[in-house]
């Protein structure tokens, strides 16, 4: 699906410096590594290499460039997870930037289009460590407090997920409080092993759209890419512009569907005259012939002509 963007280890080594070792962590610390661009556009001086996991790495591919950095950041709405982005500086521990964006919640705009977190408010980061691929996050104790076992797998996905983005991370152990913990909360979620995203590939939309991002400006013809869980595969996309008319419509397949996770990717031409509102619109077969396709996804975007 999406490819890892990957610096050669010349530049890695000497322009990007992610060490995922936060606030006043002593372990070694390893590089965090590229982070993902909303659009997969390969940054100067990346390579594209094949996903870690087909059909489970959902995100866009990581990339930097000189002056700044784009990565995930894993929240949810009605359906379950959603992956949305942050742009910052190119400072280091990058890692450390990702789960404090993370802790800080959905902003307005993404507010309004319904994403939330259930993370806990109060909940901060004390420490992360990378070593032998396995991230060690440590957070306060508010992470544990209300909620039942669904708002506890939740909240475990949204750090997983928003973490492995990262090629150097493969799992995930939690601490809290700087104790190392293997059950979560009083609903008694055992985590006892270091966490992956198939962990929570459940907690996955069935539709998922990973690019391109809410709000984002776009030109044709515009990629769009994501995972599906749907019947026989089938994605259709389609582009709205202001007045909800279609400018274009097209369908594609997923590497797999009817009962596994697969990923698609289309490029979609469209004509406008002048740069307006639109939304993409990303939906499976009305299979039932019921008048309505049974998911569908709507991402607000900017249409440049």
């Amino acid at each position: 699906m999406k490819a890892l963007l990957v610096f050669p280890a010349l530049v890695l080594a000497a322009s990007l410096g992610f060490l995922a070792a936060s606030c006043g962590s002593n372990g070694d610390a390893t590089p965090a590594g590229p982070v993902p661009s909303v659009d997969g556009a390969t940054a100067t001086g990346t390579e594209e290499v094949p996903p870690p996991t087909e059909g489970v790495e959902t995100g866009p591919v990581p990339t930097v460039t000189e002056s700044q950095v784009t990565y995930q950041v894993w929240f949810a709405d009605a359906e379950g997870l959603f992956v949305t982005y942050r742009t910052g500086a190119n400072l280091p521990r990058v890692g450390t930037a990702a789960l404090e964006a993370l802790l800080a919640g959905p902003d307005p705009f993404e507010e309004d289009y319904g994403l939330r977190t259930s993370i806990p408010d109060g909940t901060q980061l004390l420490g992360l460590t990378i070593e032998d691929e396995i991230a060690r996050v440590d957070l306060t104790s508010e992470f544990e407090s209300g909620g039942g076992s669904a708002s506890m797998q939740t909240r475990l996905a949204q750090v997983v997920y928003t973490i492995t983005q990262f090629p150097t991370v493969k799992g995930v152990v939690f601490s809290l409080d700087g104790e190392p913990i293997d059950v979560l909360g009083g609903e008694g979620v055992i985590i006892d092993h270091p966490l992956t995203r198939r962990d929570y590939v459940e907690l996955l939309p069935s539709i998922l759209v990973t690019s391109p991002a809410l709000n984002r400006t776009v030109e044709s013809p515009v990629v769009i890419r994501g995972s599906a869980n749907v019947f026989e595969a089938n994605v259709t996309v389609q582009i709205l512009d202001q007045n909800e008319n279609v400018l274009a419509e097209t369908f594609t397949t997923a590497t797999c569907g009817t009962g596994c996770r697969g990923t698609y990717r289309v490029a979609v031409s469209y004509e406008v005259e002048r740069e307006q509102s639109g939304t993409i619109v990303v939906h499976d077969d009305d299979a039932a012939g019921v008048g309505r396709p049974p998911h569908e996804v709507r991402i607000p975007v900017r249409l440049l002509p």
